[in-house]
């Protein structure tokens, strides 16, 4: 029919980040310019990256993947929020999940891309509007209500965070625009919480849990140390590798700097900064690889 609504901007989008990808795969630079980069954000103030990052993709597969997930739900938000709100929900997911990356690894070497974010939070957004929705959870053929893909979703990508070693895929951007998507659409339609109480309390409680955990423990030290001496087991040996053993060392020590000043750091502190420091040095004036980016 002539007056039916179209999702104009779902497809815009779809369209929009197919070429700014496409532009992408042609060119190393626009790539360099756009990529999510913790030290471009927070040394030189580039907050673009936050946004452009999500115009962003590994591959063609990476692309096709997020487009078509967007495809799918894209309209039906579009069509039940009208196009400014899907919009808002879109592109704050992005940024939120940039934001939460950012937090994580802000004193890290790491580039990301991807429309994941966005996309996550518009599934969400999907949960809570749509509570009788069956969603499938890749790879099993298998559909299960929408809470029970929230809380799959949500415990995998946080497990996923805390364990990923390829660094390949951008789990807490995935995570934090989910949440953040989520929370839009709650803040936005308060009644979709009135009607959906169950699905809101176990997303809500989830993520500031996350939230409470990220903020005590910012380096993701196991969920044991909270407990004081409660458990004497040792790890065993080997059990982290030696780089993701200096990632916590540099980590903590940067994380006193910040909350008491450089010097609260005691001598043995300080020399290990230094050859960190050196270390990390020879390593960024060294080649990098074309490949291991977050997605």
């Amino acid at each position: 029919m002539i007056n039916e609504p179209t999702a104009l901007c779902s497809y815009l989008v779809i369209l929009l980040t197919g070429l700014f990808s496409y532009c992408g795969f042609r060119s190393r630079s626009v790539e360099e310019k756009y990529i999510f980069n913790p030290e471009s954000i927070l040394a030189w103030k580039e907050y673009h990256r936050l946004i452009t990052s999500g115009f962003l993709h590994a591959g063609w597969w990476h692309l096709l993947w997020n487009m078509l997930t967007l495809y799918w739900f894209g309209p039906a938000i579009e069509f039940f929020l009208g196009k400014t709100q899907f919009l808002l929900v879109y592109f704050g997911a992005i940024i939120g999940g940039n934001l939460l990356s950012l937090y994580v690894h802000r004193h890290h070497e790491y580039r990301a891309y991807g429309a994941s974010g966005g996309v996550c939070g518009i599934i969400f957004a999907y949960i809570l509007l749509f509570p009788g929705v069956r969603l499938s959870i890749w790879p099993v053929p298998y559909y299960v209500p929408g809470w029970v893909y929230a809380i799959v979703f949500m415990l995998g990508s946080f497990y996923a965070m805390k364990h990923n070693n390829k660094g390949d895929i951008g789990h807490d951007a995935h995570l934090g625009g989910a949440i953040i998507g989520f929370l839009i659409v709650a803040a936005l339609h308060p009644e979709s919480v009135r009607f959906n109480p169950v699905i809101f309390s176990i997303v809500l409680g989830m993520a500031v849990l996350l939230l409470i955990y990220l903020w005590l423990n910012p380096v993701f030290l196991p969920v044991s140390s909270f407990f004081g001496r409660g458990s004497r087991t040792k790890p065993a040996p080997g059990a982290l590798s030696k780089h993701k053993r200096e990632n916590l060392e540099i980590d903590a020590i940067l994380d006193k700097i910040a909350k008491n000043g450089i010097d609260s750091l005691t001598p043995a502190e300080n020399a290990r900064l230094t050859e960190l420091s050196a270390k990390y040095q020879r390593r960024a004036e060294s080649k990098k690889p074309e490949s291991g980016l977050a997605i």
